[in-house]
């Protein structure tokens, strides 16, 4: 005998092979659909979200990475431009993976060049690839930057040389390829410049050309400046120096009627020639008291008399020395007296030479030197206290403190010829209302507006499949419409002949009605069964009633 759950699972089975053999297709092709829509929703639901690994690759890198990724299992996805995207939740691991392995390589080469030398490579060749490895490594180095997309970097070697005169210096241009919307101020190309020249032995600056994608001329030579008018550094000392002025005008002028009640603007005109001069001065007749001595030369001469003369024969003889001297006993007075003195002269020549009282002055005039000052001051009216009560202008004396007070912070010289001009206005007062980003175009709404759009619709298609589709066949095959009558005539298959084929030939409505006929029927015949004496009363009256 068969159990309760072996009953109530058979009872379906029975019921659905009794079906006819169109709606056990439709049934089928129901249910298949039904677990169709289920995986698909399970696997759209799992579909990862997707984000850049690189871009702008070239080919050959593209292809490279590709071919990793395979090799990885990792699931990709390719755009134009050279793009290349995995799941969000791989990014970093496959960047720092593919980064171990030397990907993506990039167009240029550098000093790797070097590790491929072949044997037997002649000086010419070996220099060659030295250039070449130098050149990729610089253009690396400067596509680091952030605003440029690739750089290429050309370098003119020429070939040393014994003689000066021969010799020429090495130059080299750069190109850049800049993302686009971006650009390079003047600072950034100048580091690039003095990069590369730093890079090569006895490269200038000067000889560097800079380019962009545009063929815009980045780089300037030494004089286009002066040719142009003012230079970027010009320029930016400039507004520098206007924009600290105004700074100290509004600084001292703020605690006096308010912060930002006052406005300053200052024009500067400034000087940036180079001026250098160089001037030699004497003082006129100094005396030798106020002189410092520089040399002194002093020479004395002296010559004998003509008795002490030297004379004779020439010769060894009167060339003896003399014998010894010997002193007269017996002197006459007088002899000495009356002696005549030899004759002799004497010389002396003294020269002095003093330094020169002389003053040399060297002058150069420093670059940015201030010429003249124009400087706006609009200072607002004084708001009053009353809520209701308009602004008043200043009085004239606080107008004089604030003039004065301008003309001290920015060291105001009339000779030069500066100006100051102060009024006192109302300020129109305009409100910047902040303009907040819409809901729907938040980032972080988006993403999360797609998320739960996605749970949402798998849960609509789930509740459809399962309230709209799956339950009315359920309840088609575990409680059928349609009762057998006991006691009606079945064929061998159990069902009632004579009704089935009527039904067949019905309407759907005819049909439903068919079916509540037989039931009545089938309840009738029940009750008589079980309660023949009641029927045969009731049939009774029925009879006495007619």
């Amino acid at each position: 005998m068969a159990t309760p759950a072996q009953q109530s699972l058979g009872s379906p089975i029975q019921r659905f092979n009794a079906l006819p053999n169109a709606r056990k297709l439709g049934v089928m092709i129901a249910l298949a659909a039904i677990i169709a829509l289920i995986v698909g929703a399970v696997m759209w639901s799992r579909t990862p979200d997707y984000r850049v690994l690189f871009s702008n690759l070239s080919e050959r890198d593209a292809g490279s990475v590709v071919v990793t990724l395979q090799q990885m299992n990792v699931s990709y996805k390719t755009e134009a431009g050279g793009t290349i995207m995995v799941p969000s939740d791989q990014v970093y691991d496959l960047r720092f993976k593919l980064a171990s392995q030397g990907l993506p390589k990039g167009d240029t080469v550098g000093f790797e060049l070097m590790d491929s030398a072949k044997l037997g490579m002649t000086q010419f060749q070996e220099q060659v690839a030295y250039q070449r490895a130098l050149e990729g490594e610089l253009a690396r180095t400067i596509q680091a930057l952030d605003t440029i997309a690739s750089a290429r970097v050309h370098l003119a070697i020429p070939k040393p040389s014994v003689f000066i005169r021969d010799q020429q210096k090495p130059s080299a241009s750069v190109m850049v390829n800049l993302y686009s919307g971006r650009s390079l101020d003047a600072a950034q190309v100048s580091a690039i410049v003095h990069l590369v020249a730093s890079s090569v032995p006895e490269l200038d600056a000067r000889n560097i050309t800079v380019i962009d994608q545009a063929g815009n001329l980045l780089t300037s030579k030494g004089d286009a400046s002066s040719q142009q008018g003012l230079s970027s550094n010009q320029l930016e000392y400039l507004r520098d120096v206007e924009g600290y002025y105004a700074k100290r005008v509004e600084a001292i002028i703020s605690p006096i009627v308010g912060a930002g009640n006052v406005k300053a603007e200052v024009r500067a005109d400034l000087d940036f020639s180079e001026d250098e001069s160089t001037s030699e001065s004497y003082k006129p007749n100094p005396t030798t008291e106020t002189q410092a001595v520089r040399s002194q030369q002093t020479m004395s001469e002296t010559s004998a008399g003509a008795g002490n003369t030297a004379g004779g024969i020439p010769g060894a003889l009167s060339n003896q020395p003399p014998g010894p001297a010997s002193a007269p006993l017996n002197t006459q007075a007088g002899a000495g007296a009356n002696a005549s003195p030899n004759p002799g002269s004497n010389k002396r020549d003294s020269v002095t030479n003093y330094e020169l009282d002389k003053t040399i002055r060297h002058v150069r005039e420093s670059l940015g030197r201030v010429k003249r000052l124009s400087v706006a001051v609009v200072v607002n009216y004084r708001a009053s206290s009353e809520p209701d009560a308009k602004p008043t202008p200043l009085a004239p004396q606080l107008l004089d403190q604030v003039n004065n007070l301008a003309k001290d912070a920015v060291g105001f010289n009339q000779a030069r010829g500066d100006t100051v001009n102060v009024v006192n206005a109302a300020f129109t007062e305009s409100k910047v209302e902040e303009v907040a980003m819409p809901l729907w175009k938040d980032p972080s709404n988006i993403a999360m507006a797609k998320g739960l759009l996605k749970n949402l619709l798998i849960f609509g298609v789930a509740f459809y499949l399962v309230f709209g589709v799956l339950r009315p066949l359920l309840r088609d095959l575990l409680h059928p419409s349609a009762v057998a009558a006991p006691g009606t005539s079945t064929r061998g298959d159990g069902s009632d002949a004579g009704f089935d084929d009527l039904a067949e030939g019905m309407a759907p409505n005819e049909q439903h009605a068919a079916d509540s006929y037989q039931h009545n029927i089938g309840s009738v015949r029940d009750f008589a069964t079980q309660n023949p004496k009641i029927v045969a009363e009731v049939v009774k009256e029925w009879m006495a009633k007619e």
